[in-house]
């Protein structure tokens, strides 16, 4: 089902166009940057990641001047079949387009039934008619978190296998020849081994013929444990750039983390210098805004700020770092 082309629709595809547009020099080249926005490093990229648009409106969200954001939707989104998906999505873009913000845009699955993954006739067709209906959006990633694996319980979900992301990756690049497409994002872990392992696969299934230009790569595990095994077994399996597409400090992951803040705001510290000691990184991605509603609860928390919006200590890192500033003004939350 093609999404209809309202008035809101329309503007928005205008509006998110001269965004791109702007945009495009700075994808073209790895050494100028907006200097407001990364005054620290001028070949690295850096924006945020977050699906709730109230952070377009933050004060504190506006200080850092960040110009890329990312957003992850089912990849059947524009079909119309998940109204509150596709309504999130719109109301997103016209918030980044508003402050000339270049989205990147992860495919994900569905919520109606995350268990299965869609054949590739089918993504080939649901991608099909979300590049018809948003074609100024031309920074997309086939998949999100690829080699995740399998989440148990009510609402976890499937990754495809190496095979299956080397065609959802095939079939995406066929269906938009002038998007950038980042070709693989996969999580990092704990054991650098499988991670690579999966690449590898996926780069035999892909062919040197079609091998991506640019990797996604989640390195929460490196960043959060102070080392760096992980990004550097990425950095040498893989040509080209890689992308930190979700990366961060981690105020909180059960088990493995308790809720600190102070850790937190260290490990955004690491995530930096983690970043700036190659080249080849040419874009972070910090996930995520907004942390979760209660700190007892939520199983996982990376927000720079806390569920009603006010800064915690990691956020001055990224002031500081972005800005080039030495006093972040923000009185910050407390554990």
């Amino acid at each position: 089902m093609r999404l209809r082309r309202t008035p809101l629709a329309v503007a928005l595809s205008l509006a998110v166009a001269i965004a791109a547009l702007v945009a495009a020099t700075a994808l073209g080249s790895t050494t100028h940057a907006d200097p407001a926005a990364h005054a620290s490093r001028s070949h690295l990229q850096i924006g945020i990641g977050d699906e709730n648009p109230l952070m377009f409106d933050d004060s504190a969200y506006k200080a850092l001047h960040v110009k890329i954001a990312r957003y992850f939707t089912p990849y059947d989104v524009a079909s119309g079949k998940d109204p509150v998906a596709l309504n999130s999505l719109v109301g997103w873009l016209e918030r980044a387009a508003q402050d000339g913000v270049t989205p990147l845009i992860a495919f994900y699955h569905n919520q109606s039934s995350p268990k299965k993954l869609p054949s590739v006739a089918t993504y080939t067709a649901d991608v099909d008619e979300f590049i018809a209906d948003f074609p100024q959006l031309t920074l997309l990633q086939p998949w999100n978190e690829v080699n995740r694996g399998n989440v148990g319980g009510k609402g976890g979900y499937d990754s495809p296998s190496a095979k299956q992301s080397a065609q959802y990756y095939l079939a995406l690049k066929a269906a938009c020849t002038t998007c950038t497409i980042v070709g693989l994002d996969v999580l990092d872990s704990t054991s650098p081994k499988a991670t690579v392992k999966y690449i590898n696969q996926f780069k035999k299934d892909v062919g040197k013929q079609n091998m991506p230009k640019i990797w996604g790569l989640h390195n929460y595990s490196d960043t959060n444990r102070f080392y760096s095994h992980g990004t550097r077994a990425v950095l040498a399996d893989v040509p080209g750039q890689v992308w930190l597409t979700e990366t961060g400090g981690l105020a909180k992951l059960s088990p493995s983390f308790s809720f600190n803040l102070s850790r937190q705001k260290r490990a955004t510290t690491y995530m930096f210098h983690l970043a700036d000691a190659y080249s080849r990184i040419t874009r972070l991605y910090i996930y995520s805004w907004y942390g979760g509603k209660n700190d007892k609860k939520d199983s996982f928390d990376a927000g720079l700020a806390n569920a009603a919006g006010k800064p915690r200590p990691a956020y001055c890192v990224v002031y500081e770092h972005l800005l080039g500033k030495k006093r972040c003004p923000y009185k910050t939350a407390k554990n």
